[in-house]
């Protein structure tokens, strides 16, 4: 570990990007003076990242707050340093959830009132949607660049013409959210989302999905949207995926196949995608045994979501699976499956660490030998 990426670590450290980043769960953590930063060097050149923690005495503990105001004693190589830490009892590791979650329905508000002002349809792909869905598109491609150095990698393989993108669901897709702002910032090209039904009912979200350019996905409109050329996104895993998923990055497909059919039928390619330490940008709480069999017999979540960590993200678009008439769509599946976790076993290390996936904004190289 360089001198330079130890002064990284550091500045982190000082600017309590610290308070949300380690392990799956919450933790006390101190905002450190200089001196008591200084004897670290030492310890920075021979420990690896995620050991680092153990020697700035932090204690995880399972509160979900994180208690300051008051001094605070620091080991560090044997001698003891002083340091201060402040602040107050804040319930740190849902914060991110929070602010996303207001941000969301300042959007939603937006959305509403540019629709009454201008008296926009409810096509998605009306060209009334364009002024906003550009600007709110920029705001949140600057958003995505600042908390994750957000980088898309093998543009070059989505088609011209229509195409359907199957990618590994995130606990939160940031990631397609990048690719879905990029592509129409970029090129205004406008890739549909298929979203899960339940979602339409949550309230407010059906003016957030007419922006997103999100439909529930039956087969006809799937099929009408490829027909107009569009680029279709669509996650098999879904919410299992999202809320049961790990940091093993374990695809939860079961035995969906519907993607497969749907580009048969439309004679599109498949273009699989994956993101790089996207299951580190938030993290699901508690024992999910008993959660994950509720969800199998009702489809309904209930999981805790907590982090929202700016971490480093790279997202892949694998080479296109081209449309084979000859191939069935169970074959097809397993195809765009194995291509996905191809691209997970190339770029991701397993198991994911989110002090490592913060400490690869620092670095340059896809993956580490």
């Amino acid at each position: 570990m360089g001198p330079g990426y130890r002064k990284h670590i550091i500045l982190l450290l000082q600017q309590i990007f610290l308070q949300q980043i380690l392990f799956q769960g919450e933790f006390k953590v101190l905002v450190l003076t200089n001196k008591a930063l200084n004897g670290l060097g030492p310890k920075l050149s021979k420990e690896p990242s995620h050991a680092l923690l153990a020697h700035l005495g932090v204690k995880i503990f399972r509160r979900g707050l994180f208690q300051f105001n008051y001094p605070y004693r620091l080991k560090v190589d044997g001698n003891k340093e002083e340091t201060m830490a402040w602040s107050t009892h804040v319930p740190i590791t849902w914060i991110g959830i929070m602010i996303l979650t207001f941000l969301s329905y300042v959007i939603v508000v937006v959305v509403y009132i540019y629709k009454k002002m201008h008296d926009v349809p409810e096509d998605i792909l009306s060209n009334s949607w364009h002024e906003l869905r550009h600007f709110i598109a920029s705001f949140l491609v600057k958003l995505g660049n600042m908390m994750h150095d957000h980088e898309i990698i093998g543009m070059e393989h989505l088609p011209e013409g229509p195409g359907i993108i199957v990618f590994y669901h995130g606990t939160f897709d940031v990631d397609y959210l990048m690719l879905f702002c990029k592509l129409y910032v970029q090129q205004r090209r406008i890739c549909i989302t298929v979203t899960e039904k339940g979602l339409f009912y949550v309230p407010g979200m059906k003016y957030l999905f007419q922006l997103g350019a999100c439909i529930p996905g039956s087969k006809a409109e799937c099929v009408e949207m490829l027909k107009k050329g569009c680029l279709l996104g669509i996650s098999p895993g879904g919410a299992r995926e999202a809320f049961f998923s790990d940091e093993n990055y374990n695809l939860l497909w079961g035995k969906r196949k519907g993607f497969a059919q749907l580009a048969l039928e439309a004679k599109v390619p498949i273009i699989p995608m994956f993101t790089q330490n996207i299951q580190e940008v938030c993290r699901g709480a508690g024992r999910k045994g008993l959660l994950r069999w509720l969800y199998e017999k009702t489809r309904f979540t209930c999981i805790p979501i907590y982090g929202y960590f700016p971490v480093k993200l790279r997202t892949y678009l694998g080479e296109p699976i081209p449309y084979d008439p000859n191939i069935t769509a169970e074959k097809l599946a397993e195809k765009t499956k194995v291509a996905i976790e191809n691209l997970r076993d190339q770029y991701q290390k397993i198991p994911g660490n989110v002090l490592r996936a913060l400490s690869e904004r620092f670095n340059k190289h896809h993956k580490d030998d």
